[in-house]
């Protein structure tokens, strides 16, 4: 996994790239912790970029809408390609997600 973190004044933007599995949760509590310091603005997931997402990604996306309701932040997942998107439908994500 790939990632880039872009402050656009109202929302932060997290650009994920690559894959989202198992090996990549530490890199993706980096992420989490960054975001950590844009408390009070929309948390932008923009997954157009992610070629595979399995249960374990799943599973930090939802480390990410925790961390966002403690901050009273929203999280928006934007641009899902046809597999991660068609997992996140699967899963239900996209009840508990805003998805663009």
């Amino acid at each position: 996994m790939e990632y880039a973190i872009r402050d656009t004044g109202r929302d932060v933007e997290v650009d994920v790239k690559g894959q989202l599995t198992f090996s990549d949760h530490k890199a993706f509590r980096d992420v989490v912790k960054s975001l950590d310091g844009y408390r009070d603005k929309n948390w932008i997931i923009d997954l157009s970029g992610l070629d595979f997402i399995d249960s374990a990604g799943l599973g930090m996306l939802l480390i990410v809408h925790d961390t966002a309701a403690q901050h009273g932040s929203k999280v928006t997942l934007r641009g899902m390609r046809e597999q991660a998107g068609r997992l996140i439908r699967v899963a239900r994500f996209d009840s508990l997600f805003a998805v663009e």
